[in-house]
């Protein structure tokens, strides 16, 4: 199990370094394999492909850490954490945003909040409806992954510069009140 581990840790090492520099797109899995001193086909035995990689990066990096306080109703905590966590690695996660298309990282981010997000509604309420016959429990996962994961890459483009307590405020602000209450709001 360690040897697999330091094999996962090398190629993360790798991919990020060499994500600094080139475009996602451009970088292929012999360049990711070369950098972390293993051969390629060893690349495979652990990832299908770079986008896997890069969603095994952020759900190891970011949701792993956030689960717990999700479980614990601690969603505030959660919030910051993801936040947080992304601020370790501002360059890398500056430039992955950028990746557009079929695997872009906004489907990453929001895959993996859906999963984390549905995971923790089912664990609480595993056997309970909505009155409201639209209202599953697969709507409300998608519904607040999709808030979260545009939070998440609004502020990620837009240079990673609020703080996350703020986000999590923003996050909750928006939350919290109506489309009319917020629009009255604005000067």
């Amino acid at each position: 199990m360690r040897k697999k581990e330091n094999v996962e840790k090398k190629l993360i090492a790798s991919f990020k370094e060499l994500a600094k520099h080139t475009p996602i797109e451009k970088l292929t899995i012999q360049e990711i394999a070369e950098d972390a001193g293993v051969i390629r086909s060893t690349f495979y035995h652990h990832f299908q492909d770079k986008y896997q990689l890069l969603e095994y990066i952020f759900e190891s990096e970011v949701i792993d850490p956030v689960k717990p306080m999700m479980q614990n109703d601690m969603l505030d905590d959660a919030v910051v954490l993801i936040f947080v966590q992304m601020l370790k690695d501002k360059e890398f996660y500056g430039r992955v945003y950028r990746l557009q298309g079929q695997n872009s990282f906004e489907s990453i981010v929001k895959k993996s909040l859906y999963g984390t997000i549905l995971e923790v509604i089912e664990e609480y309420s595993p056997n309970k409806t909505s009155k409201h016959k639209l209202l599953s429990h697969e709507t409300l996962a998608s519904y607040y992954s999709e808030f979260l994961g545009f939070i998440v890459i609004a502020w990620i483009r837009d240079g990673m510069i609020v703080s996350p307590q703020e986000m999590r405020d923003l996050f909750n602000y928006i939350k919290d009140h109506s489309l009319y209450e917020m629009i009255h709001e604005m000067e």
